[in-house]
């Protein structure tokens, strides 16, 4: 039912109910039922009336809400696969131009180590977008098996510490998480030179840890290292979960990442 036509069902439906039962006792009842009885009986059938319509008009205001929180996310999800379909078609353009650059100079060693990375970004990509939001599969399992997934391609070790809760998250906040997630463990396979990661995420009742620390060869964290190793990206999705992101990396000694949320 349309918004529009509460406003109007709200004043019709009580007066028609109560009018009706008062213009019913003083025609008929008059004399059977006394004043003060039917002052008691109007005053109970009011509270029932607007009782009842009241549970009624919230019943339809929280389905709406409901569905319009789900269209929501959805429409969060799609946005951000849309995003990830863009980046993939950029970055792959972008390495076949330097893989034909390669083949003509005879740079056999570089141009196999171009197909490799584009093996990498579509195995990844066919993963993330094989999976429906919609798909009966928690948010850990997801997790798990991208990051089994990315430690075989990778050939980087992975010690994995997941404690989370089912439905914790939103399908929109998931959907920052994970890009979180993957955002780190691509830059640790472009950059690191590491050879063993651990992520740690833990969740408790009013608030969440993620640690991502890698054994690699780390960098200076500036204005200028944050854009050149694309970690500012990871800032920017923490900032929309309303979370904190704390980076620590030297160089030589590894780096580390940790998102602190509230719920």
């Amino acid at each position: 039912m349309s918004y529009r036509f509460l406003p109007f069902l709200t004043a019709l439906i009580p007066t028609i109910l109560i009018g009706g039962f008062e213009f019913f006792r003083h025609s008929e009842l008059l004399h059977q039922i006394s004043m003060e009885t039917g002052n008691y009986l109007i005053t109970i059938l009011t509270f029932l009336i607007s009782y009842a319509f009241a549970l009624w008009v919230f019943h339809l205001m929280k389905k709406q809400n409901r569905r319009i929180t789900v269209e929501r996310e959805m429409r969060v999800i799609y946005e951000e696969r849309e995003r990830l379909a863009k980046e993939l078609h950029d970055s792959i353009a972008q390495t076949l131009f330097l893989l034909k650059v390669h083949l003509k100079k005879g740079k056999h060693d570089e141009a196999g180590a171009l197909v490799n990375s584009i093996d990498t970004q579509l195995r990844q990509a066919i993963f993330n977008l094989r999976m429906s939001p919609a798909k009966d599969v928690s948010f850990s399992k997801r997790i798990e098996n991208w990051l089994e997934d990315w430690s075989v391609v990778s050939g980087i070790d992975v010690d994995l510490s997941l404690r989370l809760i089912d439905a914790y998250f939103t399908p929109a906040e998931e959907v920052q998480l994970f890009g979180i997630i993957q955002e780190a463990f691509t830059n640790i396979r472009k950059h690191s030179e590491a050879s063993n990661v651990t992520f740690h995420f833990h969740v408790q009742e009013d608030e969440w840890t993620l640690k991502i620390e890698d054994n690699g060869v780390g960098f200076k964290v500036s204005n200028i290292g944050l854009k050149q190793y694309g970690v500012s990206m990871l800032q920017e999705r923490s900032e929309r979960l309303g979370a904190i992101c704390e980076i620590d990396s030297k160089e030589g000694r590894g780096t580390k990442i940790i998102v602190r949320g509230m719920k």
